[in-house]
């Protein structure tokens, strides 16, 4: 990279970050140095950041010979926009980047987003709870996450999770749920903790489209595809995929080691030495064959040590040998 060209990069570079301050990310990555700017954009609503119900990352990377080459462009963590949106940003972008060839872009290109995304300021896409889609006159919550729910199908959710989480409570002992954390809403899609007013959401009325659907009907397709569900689950189970399922759940893990040629020829070494010994044919009579062999294979038990207990005077000390 040129000096020239270097110094025009930090020069765009320390202007966005004056005027952007803390909502810019600038790294310098690499041995030929190349900046990467990433900036989370949002619509303008003025002082409601409440109302701005969708955002996305703008990822700029800016490499050797910009602004004389075009800089690579990304957005990433869409939250509220489908992909109809986003592929006419980034072709409103890429226009952008060649009729301006050779000049800083990338105040430009927020720009752009910004203005996007204040003309499509409304979540697109299905409720993962009900799976209707957002229209006009329904009533729904962006949470902390950026992820949006119509305010009906919400609080359902939490109604029946916390349900389900104290009738799952009072099935543990008394003093395993003096341990349990409490109940904590969380969101459906990402999981991260939320907070939200379910005795405001609850009194929303449900979503419009759900009110004009055809009733739910069991019909052929659906009871063929339930039917390969079921087989699909019951080889996972058999295989010990599922955890959680059955009476024992799934089957453990059993590790099983088999022994070496040499411990095999030293066990069987040991094996005749120990008839070779005086007496050891009247200890193999009391045994049948088939019991004496399967008293030579059994392991025996490891050496424990002496025992450390309480000798007669009621004080710590050596109690006897332990069993070899």
């Amino acid at each position: 990279m040129s000096s020239s060209g270097d110094e025009r990069i930090t020069d765009e570079v320390q202007a966005l970050e004056a005027i952007l301050l803390k909502d810019v990310v600038v790294k310098r990555v690499g041995d030929v140095p190349k900046y990467i700017i990433e900036t989370i954009i949002h619509p303008l609503t003025g002082d409601n950041i409440d109302q701005q119900y969708v955002c996305v990352t703008l990822e700029v990377g800016l490499s050797s010979g910009y602004p004389d080459t075009s800089p690579e462009v990304a957005l990433k963590n869409p939250r509220g926009l489908d992909d109809m949106i986003l592929d006419t940003i980034n072709t409103h972008i890429q226009d952008k980047l060649k009729n301006n060839l050779g000049q800083p872009i990338v105040f430009e290109l927020i720009g752009i987003v910004r203005d996007h995304l204040t003309k499509s300021n409304l979540p697109r896409g299905q409720c993962v709870i009900c799976l209707y889609d957002f229209v006009d006159g329904d009533l729904f919550i962006k949470t902390q996450c950026y992820h949006y729910f119509h305010n009906h199908c919400l609080a359902n959710h939490f109604i029946a999770g916390k349900k389900y989480y104290h009738e799952e409570l009072e099935k543990l002992p008394t003093w395993q749920q003096m341990q349990v954390p409490p109940y904590q809403q969380t969101c459906p899609v990402c999981r991260c903790t939320v907070s939200c007013d379910v005795d405001t959401l609850k009194e929303a009325p449900p979503p419009k489209s759900s009110l004009s659907a055809p009733p739910f009907r069991l019909t052929a397709e659906l009871k063929e595809l339930q039917m390969k569900m079921a087989e699909l689950l019951a080889v996972q189970v058999a295989k010990g995929g599922v955890v959680g399922m059955g009476d024992n759940g799934p089957p453990l893990l059993t590790i099983t080691t088999t022994p070496t040629t040499d411990n095999a020829s030293r066990n069987n070494v040991a094996g005749s030495s120990r008839d070779a010994q005086p007496g050891a044919g009247a200890g193999g009579a009391r045994h049948s064959g088939g019991d004496a062999a399967a008293a030579d294979t059994q392991p025996r038990p490891p050496y424990r040590g002496p025992y450390r207990g309480f000798n007669r005077r009621g004080k710590p000390g050596r109690r006897g040998r332990g069993a070899r």
